[in-house]
């Protein structure tokens, strides 16, 4: 049977505003995982919903109880990151719009494509979390610790428990699809309708987000979009959106090589997501939780155990 941990967490986003820039620090990477958020609550709608159609197709008992446990983790992160979205649309209201737009995306994929399709999309992007987010996990003296808490804290919640799952989506794949060549041929269109969604929410944040509130041109992540600002940096400058430094630039040239290896490699045949090297900080974090501690102040809760209600 499964050893998933729902957790239900509240990071306290409506006690105070939540800053776009949660960190200073580093605005390229406050603007890229603030898409990030927009994503989640699109895609783990998706999950959730999939996961509830294909109940009765969910015979083998084990397979079953991975489905639920996988659903009701998601479900919590998207819950959280629609918290801290809301707290972003309080301050930016066309942030709406943008919410409204990345949302639609993943209804649309869940009217328009088959229950296979949208199990491939789950198996190949949730094989991809456990190489990136183990590097954002093993560089978070510079990612999180210098940000704002509650942000930090929901992202390395969110990241630790996709290591916790990391079979779980591969898991329901190979159970009710199994065609590893379906899988693969999917992947292409998988990550370009990934990068769309991720472009509709950095495009939002560059209209409706103030440059003095993000400090960055939010769609800078991309290559070709960073290639035409530097012409018009040159020929109209006026029509340029910001700077254009990368969230990852002071990251270890190195790690980011091994992390872009490990997303290969997680695209091919019968990749086992069980056998991934696991960032030291996940089970640092399930140890603290499973003591007590307030996780959802990572940074700034006392350095004891609290009584909490589990």
């Amino acid at each position: 049977m499964t050893n998933l941990q729902p957790r239900k967490m509240d990071f306290g986003f409506e006690d105070a505003d939540v800053p776009f820039l949660w960190n200073p620090a580093n605005p390229a990477w406050s603007s890229m995982s603030n898409a990030v958020s927009f994503l989640a609550v699109g895609f783990e709608k998706m999950i959730v919903k999939l996961i509830m159609q294909l109940k009765p197709a969910l015979t083998d008992p084990e397979v079953a109880a991975e489905a639920i446990a996988f659903m009701r983790q998601e479900g919590h992160h998207s819950t959280a990151h629609r918290a801290h979205v809301k707290a972003l649309i309080k301050q930016y209201p066309g942030l709406q719009n943008t919410l409204d737009a990345v949302i639609g995306e993943f209804d649309l994929l869940t009217e328009a494509t088959s229950h296979d399709y949208r199990l491939a999309y789950t198996a190949d992007l949730e094989a991809t979390f456990t190489p990136v987010f183990k590097l954002m996990l093993d560089n978070e003296d510079t990612l999180f610790r210098p940000g704002d808490d509650r942000v930090a804290s929901m992202f390395i919640w969110h990241f630790v428990e996709e290591v916790e799952h990391r079979s779980s989506a591969m898991i329901l794949f190979n159970s009710l699809v199994g065609d590893e060549v379906y899988r693969m041929r999917m992947a292409p269109s998988i990550f370009v309708h990934v990068l769309k969604v991720i472009r509709i929410a950095c495009t939002g944040f560059n209209n409706h987000v103030p440059l003095a509130d993000r400090q960055v041109d939010a769609l800078s992540m991309f290559a070709r979009h960073r290639a035409k600002q530097r012409v018009l940096q040159y020929f109209a400058p006026y029509l340029t959106k910001g700077p254009m430094p990368r969230a990852f630039d002071g990251l270890q040239l190195r790690a980011q090589l091994t992390a872009l290896g490990g997303v290969v490699r997680s695209q091919m045949p019968h990749h086992d997501p069980a056998h991934e090297d696991l960032p030291e900080l996940a089970g640092r974090w399930f140890e603290r939780y499973d003591a007590g501690y307030d996780c959802t102040r990572w940074y700034t809760a006392d350095a004891r155990p609290q009584e909490v209600t589990r």
